[in-house]
């Protein structure tokens, strides 16, 4: 077990000594702190699944994710993604945590409700709170921000969206796992097991925990996608309760689980290989 593990010790640490002087050989530095946190990378899914009703074929949901909003990711940046989210006609738009770094030392709160109450979607704006939401004294400011910009925010909660016909899909949101109090039960527990349920969680790896319930797909972010990778290795670094699942889209057992990217970066304000990422869904009756 020691001779393993200090072989895996070894082996991450050439890499990063590689990547190091790749990095700063090939202007790494410029490209990982000015280019690729401001790019932006639209993904696009077909979610097909039984439990989804007729009435909800082409329903579009659109997720962004761990803004952080501070000096490096700036109140115009974010005035850029409401613009590329609207411009996709979101149904319903999920934020799955992490708007501040820094709640309580951000100077700019009162200028982010003006920002996040021009985002549309007919069917709703849902959130739930991320680690560094509640980190730093930050819960209520999150929450008055999020519930005065128009979304609801869901802690350990469960909803329903409906459409006319009385058709309906489920969507719950648990708490962050890391500052937060999350209840499975209390709040999975509750989900109607004939209906098409979508759970936000901030972080990823709470699908091997949901997926013992009546969850169909789980929407989370939290890991930035590694924020910085290494080419043919993959993320160097994955935060908390980001290891198991930290990019993308996965099968876990019968449910699905999308871990988007984020948008803005924390500790260091790079990326490299993880580019800033919005999703969007379309629902389709199989």
């Amino acid at each position: 077990m020691t001779k393993q593990y200090s072989r895996r010790s070894f082996l991450k640490g050439l890499l990063s000594f590689s990547f190091a002087g790749i990095f700063t050989a090939a202007g790494g530095y410029t490209y990982a702190r000015y280019i690729e946190p401001s790019l932006l990378d639209i993904t696009k899914f077909s979610i097909i699944h039984k439990k989804i009703p007729n009435a909800f074929n082409g329903f579009k949901i659109v997720q962004f994710s761990d803004t952080h909003l501070s000096s490096f990711f700036t109140l115009d940046r974010l005035e850029t993604i409401v613009k590329n989210i609207n411009n996709l006609s979101p149904d319903l738009l999920f934020f799955t945590g992490d708007l501040m770094d820094e709640p309580n030392q951000y100077t700019e709160i009162n200028k982010i409700v003006p920002i996040l109450g021009k985002l549309n979607a007919p069917f709703g704006k849902y959130a739930v709170y991320g680690n560094h939401d509640h980190g730093g004294y930050g819960t209520e400011i999150y929450k008055n921000v999020i519930n005065m910009s128009g979304f609801t925010l869901l802690q350990n909660e469960v909803t329903n969206v409906s459409m006319i016909d009385g058709s309906k899909i489920g969507v719950a949101g648990i708490d962050d796992l890391m500052l937060g109090k999350p209840s499975y039960e209390g709040t999975l527990g509750n989900l109607n097991k004939d209906l098409f349920n979508i759970l936000l969680a901030h972080e990823p790896d709470a699908a091997l925990e949901a997926k013992r319930f009546n969850v169909d797909f789980q929407l989370s972010g939290h890991s930035h996608g590694g924020q910085i990778q290494v080419p043919f290795y993959g993320p160097l670094i994955t935060p908390p309760y980001a290891s198991v699942y930290p990019e993308g889209m996965y099968d876990v057992d019968e449910m699905k689980l999308y871990v988007n990217r984020g948008l803005g970066t924390t500790r260091l304000p790079f990326r490299f290989f993880s580019v800033p990422e919005i999703s969007q869904f379309t629902l389709y009756s199989e």
